[in-house]
């Protein structure tokens, strides 16, 4: 393979990969060191991988903080973001593809407001799927793994193994339940009252 023109002169540009911060579940973070680059950092999702584009000449402690800053940026930036009925359908599709082999089809998916109690329901006999408004503006992919829940259920309705073996595909399901349980639990805590003037 040729050599990059851009790069020739100086240290070679420097990418690495590796696991994000908060444990498994989480997306692969690849860091790419770029001569050329003098302030300025970037980040993109890239698949299930974030991309992070910094200069070459920043030092490990500076990268790692950097790292922090973008992926709090990403997932503020996806959290505003809310999907329609007909994006959401779209991106079951996708889901189902990606990770069930196209297997799981559904008849209709959209978001309702009835669903208080669950994130989302699905009935395998009519192919739907509903999810609950309250996940929008929560991040993508605990969107993506409500949605992955319900696909499997047009493939194995109960919670058995077979079930849970369909989740693994997912590979951020330990990290959007609790996400989930999280939001649960933050619920459930005792508001503190204020006081006059606050």
């Amino acid at each position: 393979m040729p050599a990059d023109p851009l790069h020739s002169a100086g240290s070679p540009p420097r990418s690495t990969t590796s696991q994000p911060p908060g444990g498994s579940g989480a997306s692969p973070i690849e860091v790419r060191r770029s001569t050329r680059r003098r302030r300025t950092v970037s980040a993109y999702r890239e698949g299930d991988r974030t991309v992070v584009l910094i200069p070459a000449r920043m030092s490990e402690a500076e990268e790692q903080r950097w790292v922090t800053v973008m992926l709090d940026k990403l997932a503020a930036q996806e959290s505003k973001r809310v999907l329609g009925d007909t994006e959401l359908s779209e991106r079951a599709a996708r889901l189902s593809e990606l990770y069930f082999d196209g297997r799981a089809r559904p008849a209709s998916v959209r978001w309702v407001t009835n669903q208080n109690t669950r994130w989302g329901s699905c009935t395998p006999a009519e192919g739907s799927i509903r999810l609950s408004h309250r996940l929008q503006g929560m991040p993508e992919y605990v969107v993506d793994y409500v949605l992955v829940h319900e696909l499997a259920h047009l493939l194995v309705p109960g919670h058995g193994a077979d079930f849970w073996r369909l989740l693994e595909a997912y590979p951020r399901t330990e990290r959007a339940r609790g996400y989930l349980e999280g939001v649960v639990a933050a619920d459930r805590l005792p508001h503190l009252p204020t006081t006059r003037g606050e």
